[in-house]
């Protein structure tokens, strides 16, 4: 089979494609055809060596940690899957991901995908959104009636959790670039501040850090939470900043797998209750220069990298 890989840590030029034995499914795990994969930040750091604490890979390693695609062979012991099943998930980090033909994936962080938009695009739904999911409700306890800032809501996670907190009937508001603007009140912003601008809103239950803002920019949420709220960020070799005295948390976000809310965000994709967006769709001949146009800053969005078809 076809897999992008890289056998050496460094910039977007170790990536390269490589012809590789299709994997035989161990017990608990399923074979899945990719349709997709995205790009991700993570995939960059990973492929640069920065993570190699936290997530050691071995080389040569295939990126590529959100999938969609049909299962195409079960391990042993695997049950309530079907060779044949559209499917995605969130797979391990330090296990070869999905820029490949076919991938492994243990078999309980896979779900059902979506049926009311393409197989492919599905892709662009686990990681991020579950990133959404768990730092509004598991980190940041928003329920119905709070207010929530997020900053960098017009990236792929900020949309996911616009989207999300208004929904939970949250008033939320969106810090994001001005030409982002009509699209977040769209998806349930009640109001939209640029960047650029010292947010001036009234005292914030949750404040949600989904951007590389500057230290001092970050260390400020905290001023902007209410008593006994908290600031959840995304960017994890910055802290989230705390006040011990007003009770204010911080609480640093490391996204985990969860079958269980992955299916509740694919019935909230099908119930139309969640948009799923892509800004771009590439072949995976191209994954090398993805990367390194999200290294210049120069991608728009959520990327979906297209292995199947």
């Amino acid at each position: 089979m076809k897999a992008v890989r890289f056998h050496e840590f460094g910039d977007p030029q170790v990536l390269r494609s490589d012809d590789v034995d299709t994997p035989r499914p161990g017990a608990g795990e399923v074979r899945v055809r990719v349709a997709a994969t995205t790009f991700n930040g993570i995939d960059a750091t990973i492929r640069a060596g920065a993570m190699q604490g936290p997530f050691p890979v071995a080389l040569p390693h295939v990126p590529g940690v959100e999938v969609a695609g049909t299962v195409d062979a079960l391990g042993p012991g695997v049950e309530g899957l079907a060779v044949g099943d559209p499917v995605v998930g969130f797979l391990p980090m330090i296990a070869d991901g999905a820029a490949a033909e076919f991938v492994l994936a243990p078999a309980d962080v896979l779900v059902a995908a979506p049926t009311t938009i393409p197989l492919a695009d599905a892709a662009a739904l686990p990681m991020v959104a579950l990133t959404a999911w768990q730092s509004l409700f598991d980190h940041g306890g928003l329920t119905a009636g709070r207010r929530v800032l997020v900053v960098g809501a017009g990236g792929a996670v900020g949309r996911y959790a616009v989207q999300l907190a208004a929904a939970a009937g949250a008033h939320v508001v969106a810090v994001a670039a001005p030409r982002h603007r009509e699209a977040l009140l769209a998806l349930g912003a009640a109001e939209v501040v640029d960047p650029a601008a010292t947010p001036r809103t009234e005292p914030v239950d949750l404040a949600l850090n989904l951007a590389p803002v500057e230290p001092e920019q970050l260390a400020a949420l905290a001023g902007l939470v209410r008593d006994g709220g908290a600031v959840v960020a995304t960017t994890v070799w910055m802290p989230a900043p705390s006040d011990e005295a007003r009770g204010v948390r911080g609480v640093d976000v490391f996204v985990r797998s969860d079958a269980a809310q992955l299916a509740e965000l694919v019935a909230r994709v099908d119930s139309g209750e969640l948009q799923v967006d892509v800004a771009e769709r590439v072949p995976l001949a191209q994954l090398a220069e993805v990367h390194a146009r999200a290294g210049a800053g120069a991608l728009p969005g959520k990327v979906v990298v297209l292995v199947g078809g």
